[in-house]
């Protein structure tokens, strides 16, 4: 896969798992207590330093496992991401507290933290793992981050037009049909690969 095609690909996927995910709903969150700019910027510094962490996860399970299992395993995760849209992503009371936190003095510093720790182990970061295993690392860091950064841009700048004029279950099931085309695409790949091999 290209540059520009991986780039493509991973600013695409993560920009739709991130519509409706919970890290937006912290982007909102955090959005009614600091600036929109200080806001994105803490979330492009988290995203950056979580993504990364995501690459190179990709690319350790790359070396480990073929490319023909890889792209199964990818194609699976992301019908797997489709369910989990479909399901939706709330809240908890636990990311409430830490997104209306204000332990740390800046501003900044608040909404990296909070945001780095409500990204680790999210559908977003397991997306741009999956996808990482079909590209480079390095247009797939950018792209994924990108992605996401335009999704809370979104959320944190239409947020209460969005909220009124579009459904969040519309956004829900939107979100998880292009995760099950793309999913089944990638996994009959990844299965002709492996039949074929």
């Amino acid at each position: 896969m290209g540059m520009l095609a991986a780039f493509g690909l991973s600013a695409g996927a993560i920009f739709v798992a991130e519509m409706g995910d919970k890290t937006q709903l912290v982007a909102l969150s955090l959005a009614s207590r600091y600036r929109a700019f200080t806001v994105l910027l803490g979330i492009t510094i988290a995203t950056l330093v979580v993504h990364a962490l995501s690459v190179l996860i990709a690319e350790v399970l790359g070396w480990a496992i073929p490319l023909d299992w890889a792209t199964l395993v990818a194609g699976l995760a992301f019908i797997g991401f489709g369910a989990w849209s479909l399901r939706g992503d709330d809240l908890t009371e636990a990311d409430e507290r830490r997104a209306s936190s204000r332990k740390l003095r800046s501003g900044l510093l608040t909404v990296i933290a909070v945001f780095f720790v409500a990204e680790l182990g999210d559908k977003t970061m397991l997306a741009t793992i999956a996808v990482g295993t079909q590209a480079h690392w390095l247009p797939v860091w950018i792209g994924s981050t990108v992605g996401m950064v335009l999704a809370d841009a979104l959320a944190v700048g239409l947020g209460a037009l969005l909220a009124k004029s579009i459904p969040e279950r519309a956004i829900r099931v939107g979100s998880a049909v292009v995760f099950f085309l793309a999913g089944t695409i990638m996994a009959a790949q990844g299965l002709r690969l492996v039949l074929g091999s």
